[in-house]
């Protein structure tokens, strides 16, 4: 971690491009490109799992599997799974959002026909290739692909809605299900290796010119994702598979009423009677798919916030505290340093700051948390240190230059009169001010979302913290 670097925050999903939504294809590796050209040597993502409820990639249906809406048709293409006559009658998109609805049905039915083509013998230099993948990740592959079977025979209904041996993941219920629908399940399988296939060649292209890749891990995982409907027993969910207490944080800066995330819980003394060894393993397949990992809600791994299951807002949760360090601990010993950023943001006890100095983790620093009290504020630049990330802004906060601007959710007029002091401008060009200031602080790496790097406003906002909808969509020109 220890090398000073600078990089820019861009989901794979806001690329430009002809498809509906940014993918892994030409627009990706001219991405690095232009990393380099400007001396960046980090490109950061948010989670790169299928997403599901809300399209949120912070809300996946695993916390293993890739999108398969990231996958480039030209690539297919390329490889000769598809022709140039499967994408003649493309649907036309809009190019500035994400309209996730018809962009999935679109991408689902070219991977589809890329698997049709597989099978009748295209492409047949990937046939080792395919069942070495299926070989190598057939301990979540499979039951990935078995939930995602299970759905669409069902309606894309939620697994507990499944008849009793099915949401039960009972082993020969599943087998049944799978014998009488083994292409859909191929199909699937078939996806998750095109994913990882045209992720890795970018990875190891970005990595060839220097540049790093900075992943996200969501601390928790939704309730349905075939983590909980295989694993129901490492959570606190009651015999039928509800949650009795879910996740969220206390009242901050993003609302009054906290946020009520609604994802299940870890039972965590569970997780630790099995040597941590489901934790092990998403941390094996984190580091395997990023160069390095920003672990999201770092704080939840020293206590996290229980909310009774029923209520509708997270102001009457509680934290309860969770064997973090030993978990970490573990893993270390099975995987050796461990290539973590700890996302430290919200309220933060020193129980927390105990935990990330003892794991050696960096911090994180927004400077728009910076101007709102005095000059001890931790996100002011004179107090960072060096094993640190410093951001502009971050996927959940405005664009700075909306922050800047709106006055009734952004920042106060105090806060913006301290800026002028405190950075010396007129605050003109807010966004680039911001920037120089992060990186030209002690922080080793200083990250701007794309958003700050072009000065948009907060049309361009990625995400809306308790907002269920109209996120995630942006798009570059």
């Amino acid at each position: 971690m220890r090398q000073r670097t600078a990089g820019i925050v861009l989901h794979p999903t806001s690329l430009p491009g002809r498809y509906g939504i940014g993918d892994l294809g030409d627009e990706a590796f001219s991405f690095v490109d232009f990393l380099v050209e400007a001396k960046l040597g980090i490109w950061q993502v948010l989670p790169l799992g299928p997403t599901g409820y809300g399209d949120s990639p912070y809300q996946c249906f695993s916390a293993f599997a890739g999108n398969p809406n990231l996958i480039s048709p030209e690539r297919l293409v390329r490889d000769g799974l598809l022709t140039r006559k499967d994408l003649a009658h493309m649907p036309h998109f809009p190019s500035d959002r994400v309209d996730f609805g018809p962009v999935i049905d679109c991408k689902k039915a070219l991977v589809l026909r890329a698997y049709d083509h597989f099978r009748e013998g295209a492409a047949p230099e990937l046939v080792a290739p395919f069942a070495s993948f299926c070989s190598e990740h057939a301990g979540w592959l499979d039951i990935y692909a078995a939930f995602q079977v299970l759905k669409d025979t069902r309606d894309n209904a939620r697994w507990d809605a499944w008849d009793p041996e099915l949401a039960a993941c009972h082993p020969k219920a599943v087998a049944r299900a799978i014998d009488a629908n083994s292409d859909r399940f191929d199909a699937v399988r078939f996806a998750q290796f095109l994913f990882f296939r045209q992720w890795f060649e970018l990875k190891s292209y970005a990595n060839g010119l220097g540049v790093r890749i900075l992943g996200d891990a969501p601390i928790f995982v939704a309730f349905d994702s075939a983590d909980v409907w295989a694993n129901r027993q490492l959570f606190k969910v009651d015999a039928n598979g509800q949650p009795a207490v879910v996740a969220g944080v206390p009242p901050d800066y993003f609302s009054k009423t906290g946020q009520l995330w609604g994802n299940p819980l870890y039972d965590w003394d569970r997780m630790r009677e099995t040597g941590y060894v489901w934790w092990i393993e998403r941390i094996r397949a984190c580091l395997a798919l990023f160069d390095l990992v920003r672990l999201d809600h770092f704080r939840g791994f020293a206590a996290c916030w229980e909310v009774p299951a029923e209520d509708e807002t997270a102001i009457d949760g509680s934290w309860v505290e969770v064997p973090g360090g030993e978990m970490f601990e573990a893993a270390s010993r099975v995987l050796g340093d461990l290539a973590i950023v700890a996302e430290d943001l919200g309220v933060i006890t020193p129980d927390v700051d105990a935990l990330r100095e003892r794991c050696g983790f960096p911090g994180m620093r927004v400077l728009q948390f910076a101007f709102s009290t005095d000059g001890t504020n931790p996100h002011l630049p004179h107090n960072y240190v060096p094993d640190s990330v410093c951001y502009t802004g971050t996927h959940d906060n405005d664009t700075t230059v909306g922050w800047f601007r709106a006055h009734k959710s952004g920042a106060t007029g105090k806060e913006r009169a301290y800026i002028r002091r405190y950075l010396n401008t007129y605050g003109t060009d807010i966004s680039w001010d911001f920037i120089r200031a992060a990186f030209a602080s002690v922080s080793d790496v200083a990250i701007a979302p794309m958003q700050d790097i072009l000065g948009l406003g907060g049309d361009a906002r990625m995400n809306r913290p308790s907002s269920a909808s109209g996120n995630w969509d942006w798009r570059l020109p």
